[in-house]
């Protein structure tokens, strides 16, 4: 029997974190809004709600890890 070919597996937590849009870009959410809300304005927290784009340097490194995606 000839050895299985190894497949890289997606890691779960790159893939909980982080969405592929159809162009390619990378996805990620803000930090600073979990807890500690009622001291934050609502514009600033409107503004943590949005999605924003990952840096160049780190998406080769993502999309590594999320080879189905």
């Amino acid at each position: 029997m000839p050895k299985p070919i190894a497949r890289s597996k997606t890691r779960k937590a790159v893939a909980k974190r982080f969405k592929i849009t159809g162009t390619g870009k990378v996805l990620r959410s803000h930090a600073s809004r979990r807890h500690l809300m009622a001291s934050k304005n609502a514009k600033r927290k409107r503004q943590l709600a949005k999605s924003a784009v990952v840096d160049k340097t780190d998406v080769q490194r993502i999309k590594a890890n999320l080879p189905f995606a």
